[in-house]
């Protein structure tokens, strides 16, 4: 399936009911070089729209928001010891967490790729 995205610059991907989580390459690109990521707890859950974690930068510190509705199932434990992975590779090896859904039907609102460049382009 194909990211999807907020209009709070985080990404999801959803494989079956569950998703990869991250911030987008437009998110890192604005906050700069990142130096220290703060992840959710596993086995926490969360509602869409929560604060799941903090992203902090060489230029600011920003909260990461759930996408949609679920509990932590992983974080990824390399963002600890090098948290530039989310400037280097943002859609990939800097994702944040994985969740469960709990709503699946929150995906809906979510934004596709066309759409979230038409956000971030001013379109």
């Amino acid at each position: 399936m194909p990211l999807q995205y907020t209009p709070d610059h985080t990404w999801l991907k959803i494989d079956g009911d569950t998703a990869t989580v991250g911030i987008t390459a437009h998110a890192q690109d604005a906050l700069g070089d990142v130096v220290f990521v703060e992840l959710p707890e596993v086995g926490k859950t969360y509602a869409a729209k929560d604060t799941a974690g903090v992203v902090e930068s060489v230029k600011a510190a920003a909260d990461v928001y759930m996408p949609v509705s679920g509990e932590v199932l992983e974080i990824n434990e390399a963002l600890r010891a090098d948290p530039a992975l989310v400037n280097s590779d943002p859609l990939g090896a800097g994702w944040f967490f994985k969740i469960r859904l709990s709503r699946p039907d929150e995906a809906a609102a979510l934004l596709d790729e066309a759409a979230y460049t038409a956000l971030t382009h001013g379109a």
